[in-house]
């Protein structure tokens, strides 16, 4: 096989592992592709491809552009990618704040959040709540891990939506959430948005 044909193919690979997970940083893929880091910089620079903080912002700025059921700031974790009543995905890096205070074990409750703001903002709705949930957790997370959240939406039966999210760090599954959601009427939006305001 040619240089040329070598680089083609890597080229192929780099971008099939990037639009497989976007999440992967240089050493990730550098890794993967077994080459060096300075290798998968170069080759991302001749494809036109940016590295990953650059990638994680043009995906939020279009992910966030479609998020109707949460405000931005409702929302626990970066979202990164949307695509109404299909799929969603976020990413949580955690912090010492979330930790229990005497080791660095993040409290479950983050973990929880993250899945159900996503559960929540995957649905196409202006307003939605979850009416139940089982999630089982399988491993810890730690202070410093990045939480990744995959949202997928299953059955959907008028206004009810059953989505399941996949929490991981790196390639280990931490936590599977299953969610009934459902999509408020304009008439129980107002009853909530008029009990909110009664409260505040």
């Amino acid at each position: 096989m040619s240089l040329k044909n070598g680089k083609l193919k890597r080229h192929e690979k780099l971008f099939a592992l990037i639009e497989q997970n976007p999440l992967y940083t240089d050493e990730d893929l550098a890794r993967l592709l077994k080459v060096s880091l300075s290798t998968i910089r170069l080759d991302r620079a001749l494809m036109g491809v940016p590295e990953l903080r650059e990638r994680t912002r043009q995906m939020a700025e279009r992910a966030v552009s479609r998020l109707r059921s949460l405000k931005q700031e409702e929302f626990i974790g970066e979202l990164l990618g949307l695509e109404p009543n299909i799929w969603a995905l976020s990413v949580l890096q955690t912090t010492k704040e979330m930790a229990f205070r005497h080791t660095n074990q993040v409290w479950d409750q983050y973990i929880y959040a993250q899945a159900s703001t996503l559960a929540i903002a995957v649905v196409e709705a202006d307003m939605v709540v979850v009416q139940t949930f089982r999630g089982r957790y399988s491993a810890p997370a730690v202070v410093g891990d990045r939480l990744v959240a995959r949202a997928k939406v299953g059955v959907h039966e008028g206004d009810k939506y059953i989505v399941s999210v996949h929490t991981g760090v790196g390639e280990r599954e931490i936590y599977v959430g299953r969610f009934i959601v459902r999509a408020l009427s304009s008439g129980e939006e107002s009853t909530v948005l008029a009990v909110r305001g009664s409260e505040g």
